[in-house]
């Protein structure tokens, strides 16, 4: 069985397909969603939504807390990583991560980065040791997780090669610190037009739902592939 972690992150409520002036980010992840459960109904879906919910943001008082030894820890330090802890179980768990992400003056919204601060966690997500010959760090999820974003912008243009390319950092922004704790395998999809409101909006809906289609077909096939590697094992 394949466990997928879905979040959504924008401050918006409820989907653009079902909801005047709805988030487009939510409606490309429950179409994530609605077409993985139509061919696999038994895998298990976690739900996030740091957009209604945001983490808490990072404090002086969680980074001693997560960089002091677990066995060292004193019990305010342990109500310190309480909402770490939970959120990192959830990705633990979690074979698939699918991300609504939407842009928001370029990057992501806050709410989504909380929940990145929250989860890369050294000794957690991430190892760290001076005196380690070469590289100091290295990362500690290499169980062949898989990240999907799945993105709305209001301008166009912000795909690789497009005439603003190089002010997107949605994607990047999700996928380095992602990459940097082993999670390698990672897709995205993005609607873009949406200020724009005609023709090309619908297309690019059209398209960036298309492509949720394909992404949903080719992880299916590799988490199939991996979960048969295990079996076998």
């Amino acid at each position: 069985m394949t466990t997928i972690l879905h979040i959504d992150s924008s401050a918006r409520p409820g989907r653009s397909d079902t909801r005047a002036h709805g988030s487009h980010s939510r409606r490309l992840t429950a179409k994530f969603i609605e077409q993985w459960r139509a061919t696999r109904p038994d895998d298990e879906i976690i739900y996030r939504d740091v957009g209604a919910n945001p983490p808490n943001p990072v404090t002086g008082d969680w980074v001693h807390a997560a960089f002091t030894k677990p066995a060292q820890r004193e019990d305010w330090m342990h109500q310190a990583l309480a909402e770490s802890d939970e959120l990192l179980s959830e990705l633990l768990r979690a074979d698939v991560i699918v991300a609504g992400v939407p842009m928001y003056n370029f990057g992501m919204p806050a709410q989504m980065k909380a929940w990145i601060e929250n989860i890369v966690r050294v000794g957690v997500t991430f190892g760290f040791d001076r005196s380690r010959d070469g590289e100091p760090y290295w990362p500690m999820l290499t169980g062949g997780k898989s990240v999907v974003v799945l993105s709305s912008r209001g301008d166009f243009g912000y795909d690789p090669g497009g005439r603003v390319a190089h002010l997107n950092h949605v994607e990047g922004g999700v996928f380095a610190p992602l990459e940097y704790i082993g999670i390698t395998d990672q897709y995205s999809s993005a609607i873009e037009y949406d200020e724009f409101g005609d023709e090309r909006t619908q297309k690019s809906i059209a398209d960036a739902e298309a492509k949720v289609t394909d992404i949903v077909m080719q992880l299916q096939a590799r988490h199939t592939q991996v979960s048969d590697i295990a079996m076998t094992a």
